[in-house]
């Protein structure tokens, strides 16, 4: 399981090798290689980063068995000390960044900046919900009975975590997970394992064997997790099709479901904006992870009368963006992270071209190694057109023109998704009417992708089930219990 040597790097005189080699699976707090190994690309050069275990059905079970066994004491666990498990990850996170950064960029590809800017979030994340509080609810107080409600951790959590950001959202889950009180089988994406395979071997001396388990694999371990009969829960973040295979396969043992899914989120730029002042926010709401973001920007409607002004304002900036090796100094939006996701953005650009529609930035792609897509933006297609209707999921923006407030509104909802969107105004009024008409979990007003441990995120129609962040998406890792004790003897 080594690197390739290639492309490890130097600090100082010291080649800092050993962070970079020897990935291993965590099965009960142990290193755990495999019989047979997955290459991990750089999606810049499609050259191999790493090779990671592919891990096998029987380790799988050993997997869940050790989460199985730790679960009793983990959760009759002071949850002071659960809490300062959590600070550890923080800890540990922040101790390495440098070099979790450096990786993340190797097998995601988004420049180095964008990297470190997530591991930095990842630790911030752990430690902020270290401080989040499980509630008790008093739900009676009378001379006769006395009543509360607590929340028990469920047991074994499956996290399935996607590509997009794989360490934050592996945060998301693992956070939340150890802190309720379960124990916890990780499953990162096979194109993006190697922060989570790390961060799990770094940990393996600051928790209890079996706690917090990582396993990599290809295709078959998903499923195989998923149906799994001594999982108690499954918490998936990726695409609305695959959120349907694992809610499927979650019915037959009843399983508990959290599903963070697909989106095609809408801006409403409305016509009193500045747009010198939002131009920058509004490109990176699209771009932002060359728009390998649920929650990116990926339908914007401009009021007609200050249309033509944004439309030009977004190109210039596309025309300037420079999209390379996330390595390379200068670059600031890397490649598409892998080449199914390439190969589908690419066909959504050759439909467009195909249907005559007007691309005033990018739109042409260039031969060569990397899954690299220019910053492409559509001038005002048909609401029917794919790139509207689809979740492109890379650098691909329609700009639709609108006239009046309840036509872009009825635009906006006559989507399958519903997870977020945004409004932009200096009549905030106005767009706090707007967002409670819009049919999505979140809204933002003048910004976008804000989103915090303390604040509850969730998606509505196709974009997903149950709720994540926040006192909500904590619960959600729980099931209440209500202990009702008598004060004074009860009627036969």
């Amino acid at each position: 399981m080594k690197l390739n040597g290639a492309i490890r790097h130097r600090r100082g005189e010291g080649i800092v090798a050993r962070f970079f080699d020897d990935f291993s699976m965590t099965i009960d707090g142990k290193a755990a290689a495999s019989p047979t190994t997955l290459d991990v690309l750089n999606p810049a050069t499609e050259e191999v980063v790493a090779s990671v275990p592919d891990c096998t059905r029987e380790q799988l079970d050993a997997s869940v068995a050790a989460a199985r066994k730790a679960f009793p004491g983990w959760r009759d666990t002071p949850i002071s000390e659960r809490r300062r498990a959590l600070v550890k990850f923080a800890e540990v996170i922040a101790a390495h960044a440098d070099d979790f950064a450096r990786l993340f960029t190797l097998e995601q590809g988004r420049p180095l900046a964008g990297a470190r800017m997530e591991i930095d979030f990842g630790a911030y994340w752990a430690a902020e919900m270290a401080k989040m509080e499980i509630p008790v609810t008093v739900t009676e107080d009378s001379q006769t009975r006395y009543s509360e409600t607590h929340h028990t951790p469920l047991g074994v959590v499956a996290g399935i975590v996607p590509w997009n950001f794989p360490f934050n959202l592996a945060l998301w889950k693992i956070a939340p997970a150890l802190l309720t009180g379960n124990t916890l089988v990780l499953k990162p994406s096979p194109f993006t394992p190697l922060t989570m395979l790390k961060l799990a071997e770094l940990m393996r001396e600051h928790l209890p064997a079996g706690v917090f388990n990582v396993v990599s694999g290809g295709d078959r371990l998903g499923p195989w997790l998923t149906a799994h009969p001594d999982v108690d829960k499954i918490s998936f973040t990726g695409s609305t099709a695959t959120g349907k295979k694992v809610m499927e396969a979650a019915s037959a043992g009843l399983k508990r479901v959290t599903l963070e899914l697909g989106g095609n989120d809408a801006a409403i730029v409305l016509p009193d904006v500045n747009v010198d002042e939002i131009a920058d926010q509004l490109f990176f709401a699209a771009f932002g992870n060359s728009g390998q973001i649920c929650i990116a920007t990926k339908r914007m409607y401009i009021h007609e009368d200050v249309y033509d002004r944004v439309a030009e304002a977004l190109a210039m900036r596309a025309r300037h963006a420079v999209v390379g090796n996330g390595l390379d100094q200068g670059s600031n939006f890397g490649p598409i992270q892998n080449r199914p996701q390439f190969e589908r953005v690419k066909d959504l650009i050759a439909d467009a071209k195909k249907n005559g529609l007007n691309f005033i930035a990018g739109g042409d792609l260039v031969e060569g190694k990397g899954y690299f897509i220019p910053i492409s933006i559509v001038d005002n297609p048909p609401e029917s057109s794919r790139v509207v209707q689809e979740e492109a999921f890379g650098p691909v923006l329609p700009l639709l023109k609108f006239k009046d407030v309840d036509e872009v509104i009825a635009r906006v909802n006559a989507s399958e998704y519903g997870l977020a969107g945004s409004v932009w105004t200096k009549d905030i009024e106005l767009a706090k009417q707007i967002a409670r008409r819009i049919e999505t979990g979140t809204v933002w007003i003048n910004h976008t992708m804000y989103i915090m441990p303390w604040t509850p995120f969730a998606g509505r129609k196709q974009s997903g089930l149950g709720v994540e962040n926040g006192v909500e998406g904590l619960l959600e890792f729980t099931a209440p219990q209500t202990i009702t004790v008598a004060r004074q003897p009860q009627p036969a």
